[in-house]
């Protein structure tokens, strides 16, 4: 194969792998649920707003939420403290990313 098609796919390959390592935990676990409104695009906007209304380990946490939504039932319903202040800021996250991501 010549050198440059190589070094052209190789380049193409590492772009698309940074492309992928940059996707956040939201936008990551969007892609991967089934819903059919999940598109990159939706999904990258997502994210965006995430960065702004959610710390890393909140995005972390609700990232999980995509795939059991029982377990954002279960932090709304929580008593503890921590899990309070999550689900406020995550309503407004949602909201905002409603909004913004239409």
């Amino acid at each position: 194969m010549d050198k440059r098609i190589l070094g052209a796919v190789c380049a193409g390959g590492l772009m698309m792998l940074a492309g992928v390592a940059q996707a956040g935990v939201i936008e990551r676990a969007c892609r991967a649920s089934d819903r059919a409104a999940a598109t990159r695009q939706m999904c990258s906007c997502i994210q965006s707003v995430a960065n702004k209304h959610l710390s890393r380990s909140e995005q972390r946490k609700a990232s999980k939420f995509f795939a059991d939504p029982h377990m954002a039932q279960e932090v709304r319903q929580s008593d503890k403290r921590s899990d309070e202040v999550l689900w406020k800021r995550y309503k407004a996250f949602g909201r905002q990313a409603a909004q913004t991501c239409r």
